[in-house]
């Protein structure tokens, strides 16, 4: 805990030579100046412009992540200071019936050249009517209720070098029409028009699997227009109390399995592998009072057995803690996959305990901490998230991540020495 927090420290605080070391400028702060000046500058031609407005929005950061223990490979590193830009440019018109959005995505790491990476987050027409609305370009596009996983998101591909926690996704292309009913409710049809890979980190990086993932030798089971097209269907409503989706999905999996080999220089590694899947899932929370009971399952087939997994459970919220000005809240989930022991994911037979702390000040401070158990292997994953305001434009934000106990037929096993520390200053504009 010691090291990681010292070095966020010197980084903030003392080692003033870091920021105007020129290499560090050139790979990190540089680039992001240049997407603020080129953000400024559009904003600038908006203004002057009424006949075309744009909303702009967005942020800039740098981020210190930081590990526990030294890595087993000796390419990695106990220390990475990346930056961060991303911006949302937004125009609509036909009194609001009409919008395109925009938004552009940048990292650029030290020392793991594929975390530094540029995306597409979304850019996107938007057409609205009355019982429908038409989507086209790339978008994000989030289903579940979940807190440990979600396990029925599968339309965006995720962004693993950005974090392990699989929220960060890649944008999707795609033509979404929604046919909206006030009594039957919402019917979302998606035409998937490109597949992403997902992304892994390098040689260089953390956190990361060893043997490393080889992205550049990715197979898949089908190829051309087969591979990259996608098709899936959400089928949504409230009624009462109740929040309801039924979704199915047919394309190529999000989530390859990873095949052990090695290459001609006799270098084990790990190759993507993505199969043709069907999935279905069903997403339901029910809101009653200071209680929120969630479900998300999932039945998939066509890698290997047909499966399914699924992730229940509830959150009781305290709110202004003991007239304190303090909202507590108590998660407490089920985490299960039927393919047990032999599933290549890190939770099967697991239970999430957790506290939300929202303390409702001026700053928006808050905090999530919890623990997951693994029932079978003992295995114990901690982690923290917090963030805070700082002023009107800056934020903060921590995380910690931590595992106990890995024994060697966990997947965690593969990442058993990555306890880190992320701290990431961003100003948002």
């Amino acid at each position: 805990m010691i090291v990681p927090y010292l070095q966020i420290l010197r980084v903030l605080h003392g080692d003033i030579h870091v920021f105007y070391n020129f290499h560090l400028y050139r790979i990190i702060i540089k680039p992001c100046l240049r997407l603020s000046k080129v953000s400024m500058f559009i904003l600038l031609l908006s203004i002057n412009n009424t006949a075309w407005p744009l909303e702009i929005s967005g942020l800039v950061g740098i981020e210190s992540l930081g590990f526990i223990h030294n890595p087993n490979d000796s390419r990695q590193h106990n220390h990475y200071l990346s930056g961060v830009f991303e911006t949302l440019i937004y125009h609509e018109w036909d009194d609001g019936r009409q919008g395109i959005a925009f938004v552009p995505f940048l990292r650029v790491s030290q020392y793991d050249n594929r975390r530094t990476h540029f995306d597409i987050r979304e850019l996107n027409w938007l057409k609205v009517a009355e019982n429908w609305e038409l989507r086209i370009g790339f978008r994000k596009e989030f289903w579940g209720v979940s807190e440990a996983q979600h396990l029925v998101d599968i339309i965006n591909q995720t962004d693993l070098v950005e974090n392990n926690d699989t929220e960060d996704k890649l944008g999707q292309p795609m033509i979404n029409l929604a046919l909206i009913d006030d009594e039957l409710g919402t019917l979302d049809l998606y035409l998937l028009t490109g597949f992403r890979e997902r992304t892994f980190a390098g040689p260089e990086g953390r956190l990361r699997t060893s043997p490393f993932v080889d992205v550049g030798n990715a197979r898949f089971e089908k190829n051309g227009i087969e591979k990259h097209l996608g098709f899936a269907a959400r089928w949504s409503k409230a009624v009462g109390d109740w929040d309801l989706g039924l979704s199915h999905f047919y394309g190529t999996s999000r989530e390859p399995t990873l095949l052990p080999e090695f290459n001609k220089s006799g270098q084990l590694s790990l190759i993507p592998y993505y199969e043709m899947i069907h999935q279905t899932g069903v997403d339901i929370q029910l809101t009653q009072g200071s209680w929120l009971w969630k479900l998300e399952s999932i039945v998939r087939s066509g890698q290997a057995k047909t499966f399914y997994a699924g992730t229940g459970g509830l959150e009781y919220t305290w709110f202004d803690f003991y007239a304190s000005g303090l909202d507590l809240g108590l998660v407490l989930e089920y985490l299960y996959d039927s393919r047990g022991s032999n599933a290549p994911v890190l939770f099967q037979d697991d239970i999430l305990v957790g506290m939300r702390f929202g303390f409702n000040d001026i700053q928006s401070t808050q905090i999530l901490a919890g623990v997951i158990f693994d029932r079978t292997n003992n295995t114990k994953f901690y982690s923290i998230e917090a963030s805070r305001r700082i002023g009107d434009s800056w934020t903060a934000e921590l995380e910690v991540r931590m595992f106990n106990s890995v024994p060697k037929n966990d997947p965690a096993f593969l990442i058993r020495d990555d306890d880190h520390v992320r701290l990431e200053l961003s100003y948002h504009f």
